[in-house]
């Protein structure tokens, strides 16, 4: 079961996101239509949360959260629309609902991840809040870093090179750490840097603790493509074997997939432990990523 704190800033960040693209003009209505469609479309708001419960623990103030939550939802909405394109991943249903090229068309998805993109760093840029220049600075290079050849992109990239090719471990946790765990890290990152502290071994157990939980979601959502199915996961259950892509499970075996994640989430746990902070919500939702059914 997700902590109940997951569910007031799932809340939260629907509203500021809602507020977000109720301001954006609207020259272009389809193109606002479809960045709306998919910013909007439910979701775990994982990234969100690590910013909010991560922030609130080190005292940063809810305005320069929320700023900090946005953002990093924009991209990753926009990588999750143009991972769902024929030219990626090729998918017809996200979140239980059909992707975005599904339903507007290629053309517009495409310019619709392209604007949410612009938009994180937009958000940014001009967020509302007390932090200094130099902290806001920090945050839209932290994001630019973790979103782009150094981070996701890098991980998507390999990802494509390893469909349907044999690869090993190694490759495969360089990859999910680019991929999924690069914006994970960043949200626990932001959260620092949306905080007036100064503390450089907080920055790293935080940094340490996102770096463990990511691969473990990853390894959880490998193994949740084998024995979840559509309905509950909200898109096509098994199109990790269906498109050949190399997963824990396929080199592993599913018993020993399990075992990974599990020892992921006591690193996670133990990186916590350095902490003089309450971390049972981080824990909590750290037992929430390795239990979860979808």
């Amino acid at each position: 079961m997700a902590p109940e704190s997951l569910t007031l800033y799932q809340h939260r960040i629907e509203q500021q996101l809602q507020l977000q693209m109720a301001a954006q003009p609207q020259v272009a209505v389809r193109l606002h239509q479809a960045m709306s469609y998919s910013l909007t479309n439910g979701g775990k708001r994982i990234r969100p949360f690590f910013v909010y419960a991560c922030g609130t623990m080190l005292g940063a103030s809810l305005a320069n959260l929320d700023s900090a939550a946005c953002a990093i939802e924009c991209l990753h909405s926009y990588s999750l629309i143009h991972d769902d394109l024929p030219a990626m991943d090729n998918d017809d249903l996200r979140r239980g609902k059909p992707t975005c090229h599904k339903a507007f068309d290629e053309a517009t998805a495409i310019l619709a991840g392209d604007a949410l993109q612009a938009l994180a760093f937009d958000t940014l840029a001009n967020a509302d809040g007390d932090l200094c220049p130099q902290r806001k600075l920090k945050r839209v290079a932290i994001l630019a870093r973790a979103s782009g050849i150094a981070g996701m992109c890098a991980g998507q990239a390999i990802d494509l090179a390893q469909t349907n090719q044999h690869t090993d471990i190694a490759t495969l946790e360089q990859m999910h750490r680019l991929k999924t765990g690069a914006l994970i890290e960043c949200a626990v990152q932001l959260a620092y840097y949306s905080s007036e502290l100064d503390c450089p071994a907080t920055l790293q157990a935080l940094t340490d603790f996102a770096s463990a939980l990511g691969l473990a979601f990853q390894v959880q959502d490998d193994i949740l493509d084998i024995e979840s199915d559509t309905l509950v996961l909200g898109k096509p259950q098994g199109s990790d074997c269906k498109a050949n892509k190399m997963t824990y499970p396929a080199l592993l075996g599913l018993d020993q997939a399990k075992a990974k994640a599990q020892q992921l989430y006591q690193d996670a746990l133990a990186a916590l432990s350095c902490l003089p902070y309450d971390t049972d919500e981080l824990k909590a939702f750290a037992h929430y990523i390795v239990a979860r059914k979808f």
